[in-house]
């Protein structure tokens, strides 16, 4: 439970359907490990309060575990390396794959629960000894893109009660259930970026950051002078700190000669890419090339591909209509209808 609507009326609904329900806070990240306190989220001070209110409101137990060990190795760590090797990182996937599914449930099975629960906007389905999973019912919401981690056994040990709800639906219920927080404004930021200024959260972490060299066209011409590779991103056209009298493109990221490539209008666009790290959902890991929609980004509107396993974890995908700012960092996640077929990390 964070504090947030989501997660208190995914409890509420819980006890509706007459399970033995317990509140659990993870503190993961806090005012005291950033120079700047930040005020709501998913881990500070006010939030923890929040989640044991409505734990009180609710009449169930309320625990608090320290996660912060394995979220600044996890998540924070992660988040600091990926930039500094060219790659853009999503620290949430991150969280959800090692601490909030994964850690997470290690220590509820050491304390005897069946199950863990979170407010996600998804849901689960099962077709005989195969869990699946799919978009939320309204897809304004679905948040399966960030859960394409998740395992058959963590699927088989997970509910997610807000998977037909809307968010109007789920703060009506709270206010219903008079729970404080059915007003409370959604997290919008990374829990430990509290200004969503990752460059500056970078500079202030203490780690050896490269330092100026080339932007450079496909031909490796220089064009001029960037103050960081790690400052940029695929795709990116704002803020590169130099006017060219033309709309230029991030394009790709060189830690190795230290030179961010720009691209005119277009050449932001692929049509090949490949994944690494799959995790396959719906089914084995396959032999054979098969036909999937791929969102390349959160809010992204899937596009059709095919996708080329090979005999690992990884593939080459090739899409129907080149897609703009394939990241490097960022996830691709498969998905036929509302079926989420896997996902893996773009390479």
């Amino acid at each position: 439970m964070s504090g947030g609507v989501d997660s208190s009326v995914a409890a509420a609904l819980l006890i509706d359907q007459g399970y033995d329900v317990t509140g659990v806070t993870l503190r993961l990240w806090t005012e005291q490990d950033q120079t700047e306190r930040r005020e709501g989220g998913c881990c500070s001070l006010d939030d923890i309060d929040d989640a044991r209110r409505v734990c009180h409101r609710l009449g169930i137990r309320h625990l608090t575990l320290n996660m912060k060990e394995q979220f600044k190795t996890r998540v924070v760590d992660y988040f600091i390396d990926e930039y500094i090797s060219g790659r853009t990182p999503n620290p949430c996937i991150a969280c959800n794959r090692h601490i909030k599914f994964d850690e997470m449930l290690r220590r509820a099975k050491l304390l005897e629960y069946d199950f863990i629960a979170t407010g996600h906007y998804a849901q689960i389905s099962q077709n005989g000894d195969r869990h699946g999973l799919r978009r939320a019912a309204r897809p304004e919401k679905d948040q399966s893109y960030a859960l394409y981690t998740l395992t058959q056994k963590q699927l088989s040990h997970l509910l997610l009660p807000l998977g037909g709800y809307s968010k109007e639906q789920v703060r009506l219920i709270a206010k219903e259930k008079e729970l404080a927080v059915f007003s409370k404004p959604d997290s919008q930021e990374i829990c430990f970026v509290p200004d969503n200024n990752y460059t500056r959260f970078l500079e202030r972490s203490g780690v050896d950051l490269p330092g100026q060299g080339d932007f450079i066209d496909r031909d490796g011409n220089v064009l001029g002078r960037h103050n960081g590779y790690w400052r940029y991103t695929c795709g990116q056209r704002k803020g590169l700190g130099v006017t060219f009298g033309k709309p230029m493109f991030v394009t790709g990221i060189s830690p190795r000669d230290n030179t961010v490539s720009l691209g005119e209008s277009g050449e932001e666009y692929r049509s090949r890419f490949e994944v690494r790290e799959i995790n396959y959902i719906a089914f084995e890991p396959p032999r054979e090339p098969f036909r999937a929609e791929v969102k390349l980004r959160y809010s992204a509107i899937p596009a059709a591909c095919t996708v080329y396993p090979d005999d690992g974890n990884r593939a080459a995908v090739s899409l129907d209509k080149p897609g703009r700012a394939v990241t490097p960092g960022q996830a691709a996640v498969f998905y036929n209808g509302d079926r989420v077929l896997c996902g893996g990390v773009i390479i």
